[in-house]
């Protein structure tokens, strides 16, 4: 269970994040939601251990992380930035590969390459896996950087943004690769999405910021709704039923 206690990060005198207790438990997709500068980043920046809170604490199964060694919650949480971009040439398996770090340390054993190889599969990556990150269309570069958070073998995991840039297909692949993560391995995930239809679909739970603070959380149903969007975005948006599930109709 991950705890959000009195949890605030201020630059000067602007408030980035104000989030007085937030309990996210174990299991389930959640999705993070709000307009530009909401928050949203730098709340899942705060809950990874990447950027410091100015007031409150973060605390992972009953520890503050802080107090956490970084190989130990390596090993119990992982994050995929929204920046994804790395320089070097590696192939898909050597990225993947660097999601075992917190296990080996860079020398990889036999366990080791096996979480690398079922990373790789659940994301349809065999074939590519030997192939240069710049060989790869973008779509097949996210997984592979989905994979490697995978590897990584963590109960928790944190993705910033993980439909940028991508086409709609693709879109649509990474968020069933994230369903399948939840619910065919247990995993807890957190994202923050913009797409307010893929949230509505895919998530357990849906928590939308405002001015750094939660304005509404719970089910989808309990939170796509048009007086709560409508709030959110400063415009109308009209909300549907679709397939038992909230859907924004935003040309209604």
């Amino acid at each position: 269970m991950i705890e959000l206690r009195t949890l605030r990060q201020c630059y000067g005198d602007h408030t980035v994040v104000d989030v007085d207790a937030l309990t996210l438990p174990e299991g389930g997709l959640t999705s993070i939601i709000g307009p530009n500068g909401a928050g949203k980043s730098s709340l899942l920046g705060m809950i990874a251990g990447l950027q410091s809170p100015t007031q409150g604490q973060v605390v992972l199964d009953g520890q503050d992380i802080v107090r956490v060694k970084r190989d130990s919650f390596a090993r119990r949480l992982a994050f995929l930035r929204q920046d994804n971009t790395i320089n070097a040439r590696l192939t898909v398996r050597d990225l993947v590969g660097f999601g075992r770090y917190p296990y080996s340390k860079g020398r990889l054993t036999d366990h080791d390459q096996r979480h690398m190889d079922h990373a790789i599969a659940l994301v349809g990556l065999e074939p590519q896996q030997h192939s240069f990150l710049d060989e790869l269309s973008g779509g097949q570069r996210q997984r592979a950087f989905i994979a490697m958070v995978l590897a990584q073998n963590t109960g928790y995991a944190l993705f910033d943004e993980p439909l940028n840039s991508l086409d709609i297909r693709h879109a649509v692949g990474v968020m069933h690769l994230l369903r399948r993560a939840v619910e065919e391995h247990d995993k807890t995930v957190v994202v923050v999405l913009h797409d307010l239809n893929f949230a509505a679909r895919h998530s357990d739970r849906i928590i939308a910021m405002r001015d750094g603070r939660i304005v509404a959380d719970g089910p989808p149903e309990a939170v796509i709704r048009t007086e709560i969007l409508d709030d959110l975005y400063d415009m109308k948006l009209q909300v549907v039923q679709q397939c038992g599930r909230p859907m924004v109709d935003m040309f209604g």
